[in-house]
């Protein structure tokens, strides 16, 4: 049974959780510790009551996370706060968090595991974040409808297409959770087809404009794939058994 410092370690180097800038409250990396130990590790796209239930009723002592737990700040633990860290604290559960080193990751982040879900290659990376590029772009996409197809399978809860864009695409960016900072950027980077999760409503008129492809496919349901490769990574360097704990989470 591995101690919690070596399971971190291999995290901390795997997804180089220190050299990627993120937003403020990410705060990548171990989140809350257990008593030292992994027995079992579990992956979840979020730190919510709902995942740290699961959690415990699983045994899983080790939690890797896509959002983690202190987005909003300091918050008095109370309600709601207390009733997630009871349940975090009773199940003896460590939570580990990588939010854009999970996106970004080149083998084994959201947007490389998306591209080769989908058989799609990555030729190059863009649309950066303070310095690192976290969009995966594709120059040989196949025809807009396959794609389509192809997307309505890896994400069986549904897609939202909105097509103004080529029947050809000739360059497609994955860039899985929220893609509304990157819509306004596409055409400069000569993207003119976007796979994200979610985004505003005004991407709608910004893509029958520049004349761009949009397929919406889900912020949770995009943001799957990291977790569960790190977790299984960790599950087979530290020969332990490995989890993934679904909330349902339909947006």
């Amino acid at each position: 049974m591995p101690s919690l410092d070596q399971v971190v370690a291999f995290c901390d180097r795997r997804v180089r959780v220190r050299d990627i800038a993120d937003f403020p409250g990410a705060l990548n990396g171990l989140q809350a510790a257990n008593s030292g130990r992994v027995s079992k590790i579990g992956a979840s796209v979020d730190a919510g009551l709902g995942s740290f239930a699961l959690a415990a009723a699983v045994g899983v002592d080790f939690l890797i996370v896509h959002h983690g737990m202190f987005w909003d700040g300091a918050q008095p633990i109370t309600g709601s706060n207390h009733a997630r860290l009871k349940v975090l604290l009773e199940a003896d559960c460590a939570v580990y968090s990588a939010h854009l080193p999970l996106d970004a990751h080149p083998q084994i982040g959201n947007n490389a595991l998306i591209a080769r879900a989908l058989g799609l290659k990555i030729t190059e990376w863009g649309i950066h974040y303070q310095g690192t590029p976290i969009a995966a772009f594709v120059a040989k996409s196949p025809s807009r409808a396959v794609l389509k197809t192809k997307l309505k399978k890896l994400f069986p809860r549904g897609i939202t297409p909105i097509e103004f864009g080529p029947a050809q695409p000739r360059k497609v960016a994955i860039l899985s959770g929220s893609g509304s900072s990157c819509v306004g950027r596409l055409r400069e980077e000569g993207v003119d087809t976007l796979i994200t999760g979610e985004l505003k409503q005004s991407a709608f008129n910004a893509a029958q404009e520049a004349g761009l492809n949009l397929f919406i496919c889900g912020h949770y349901a995009t943001e799957v794939f990291g977790a569960c490769a790190l977790a299984q990574e960790c599950a087979d360097r530290f020969r332990v058994k490995w989890e993934f704990l679904d909330t349902g989470c339909p947006l």
